[in-house]
């Protein structure tokens, strides 16, 4: 694939990867054939900080924020715990933001490998 139309997307799209996965999403960019690029550009990735507003805002102790992410078993988790009686909610104030960025990752491993 072109390199600056990969550069382009690294530029658009480094927000929603940790930054140890760029070189790895990059390179993976560059060895993909010209045709998968529209499947590229139709990639919806979630927003991290939207994540931790949800969390922070209230839905965080209903697991709705796990649930924006994809990760339905620990929004269960935590819709039928009250976010651990609280102690998991603040946890995840932390964390929620890393945690979107991992299954973005996982999004993007699983379209192309």
């Amino acid at each position: 694939m072109d390199a600056q139309k990969v550069d382009m997307f690294m530029m658009m799209n480094a927000k929603y990867f940790e930054s140890h996965h760029l070189n790895a999403v990059r390179e993976k960019l560059l060895t993909l054939d010209e045709s998968k690029w529209g499947l590229v550009q139709t990639m919806q990735f979630k927003e991290p900080s939207t994540a931790l507003i949800i969390s922070i805002v209230g839905g965080g102790a209903l697991g709705i924020d796990r649930f924006f992410i994809g990760d339905t078993g620990m929004g269960i988790g935590k819709l039928l715990t009250c976010g651990g009686l609280g102690i998991w909610t603040i946890i995840d104030w932390f964390l929620i933001m890393g945690a979107t960025r991992e299954k973005n990752m996982e999004t993007f491993q699983n379209t192309f490998y």
